[in-house]
């Protein structure tokens, strides 16, 4: 396969890197691991005022989407800063109560999709905890065919990234939904939540091989930069491989979500250049400043073709899963490249990179353990 962006979609990555570079996440991720959530609901607003978590919610209650593609290029960039907070728990959130439907979806959509409500989940089948459930403003548990709204954030555990707070909801809460159409959003939102995070950890790789080859530059033995050695050049090499090979199969994911979205089947033929897989004929209109829209091409991956057998045959559950098993580890493996090439400083806390190293196991294991995902592709 070959996937490009459209320019609109190139246009709010360039957006969000900027919104980013000027917002100092190393100081907000230091405030959020120490409690202060200030910091980090202020950057959340500023997110929600670019569009970023209404690419989940439909436009029924506030949002553009469901818009996959345009998620997997906000999460890219949110990873590539270390954004902190339940992010795919939010999106995955805005699927969950969009497709549960009811009172609840009113309530607290519409905050989502804006950036006001910060929302963390916990899905049978995808661990006890709830990430960052003190910061959120609420959490949703789901057990069988009921959807509740947990009492409270629970009991803290220890966690390998301190600005990823883990907490065990406890029983009990009020009830929100039931009934089958809850199995099914909650199996829609966990396959949401774990591409969200694979989009989290590629972009978080990148920011680790970013890092690490300025660093190599810049570090001498012998008189020469350590980077013009050839063990460092094919341990980077390697590293840049991983990444890249992650990347078609995030967005080939991205695809599958989309066209399933749309009731289409992907691997049924190609489109035409240019034609993306969107089936939205509205305006292109979206949040203030978002860049996005929601007409046709919107959600897709226009300007380029789509070639070859597809993943259609895998299903999107399995795509998302070779998409997670893929980009968590390329991005773990970015992490121990980082850690050996810049040496013992990589150890200490003062540098910011640190929070990186420390943010690439979690998410490779978050929302899908590279063996479970491996195993549903698998299955199929």
């Amino acid at each position: 396969m070959r996937f490009m962006l459209t320019d609109e979609q190139r246009e709010f990555a360039r957006s969000l890197d900027a919104l980013l570079r000027a917002a100092d996440t190393p100081g907000v991720l230091r405030a959020w691991a120490a409690g202060d959530h200030g910091p980090g609901r202020a950057l959340w607003r500023r997110l929600g005022d670019a569009g970023v978590f209404a690419l989940a919610v439909p436009e029924a209650y506030g949002g553009v989407g469901p818009l996959p593609v345009e998620a997997a290029v906000a999460c890219v960039e949110l990873g590539r800063y270390a954004v902190p907070g339940p992010v795919a728990e939010t999106l995955a959130a805005g699927v969950l109560l969009a497709g549960a439907g009811g009172p609840a979806a009113k309530e607290w959509l519409p905050g989502i999709a804006s950036g006001a409500a910060m929302v963390s989940l916990r899905l049978p089948g995808h661990g006890p905890y709830a990430l960052d459930a003190d910061a959120a403003d609420a959490v949703f548990t789901v057990d069988g065919d009921g959807l509740r709204r947990a009492p409270g954030p629970g009991e803290l555990s220890v966690s390998a990234d301190p600005a990823r707070r883990l907490f065990r909801p406890g029983p009990g809460g009020e009830p929100v939904a039931g009934g089958r159409a809850v199995e099914a959003a909650s199996r829609a939102a966990g396959d949401w939540a774990s591409f969200a995070t694979a989009a989290l950890a590629l972009g978080c790789g990148e920011e680790l091989l970013r890092a690490t080859v300025a660093y190599v530059k810049q570090r001498r033995q012998f008189g020469v930069p350590v980077g013009s050695f050839q063990a460092v050049k094919h341990r980077l090499a390697d590293t840049l491989l991983g990444l890249e090979f992650a990347r078609p199969l995030l967005y080939g994911a991205a695809v599958e979500l989309t066209e399933e979205l749309s009731g289409g089947r992907a691997g049924a033929g190609s489109p035409e250049p240019g034609a993306g897989v969107g089936s939205g004929t509205g305006p292109a209109e979206g949040p203030s400043g978002s860049g996005l829209g929601t007409g046709r091409g919107a959600g897709s991956l226009g300007a380029g073709s789509r070639t070859g057998p597809g993943m259609g045959a895998l299903g999107a559950g399995a795509a998302v899963a070779a998409a997670k098993a893929a980009a968590g580890e390329a991005g773990y493996a970015a992490a121990r490249t980082a850690l050996q090439l810049h040496g013992a400083i990589g150890y200490t806390e003062e540098l910011d990179l640190a929070w990186w190293l420390r943010r690439a196991r979690p998410l490779r294991d978050a929302w899908g353990t590279p063996s479970a995902c491996r195993a549903r592709v698998l299955a199929g």
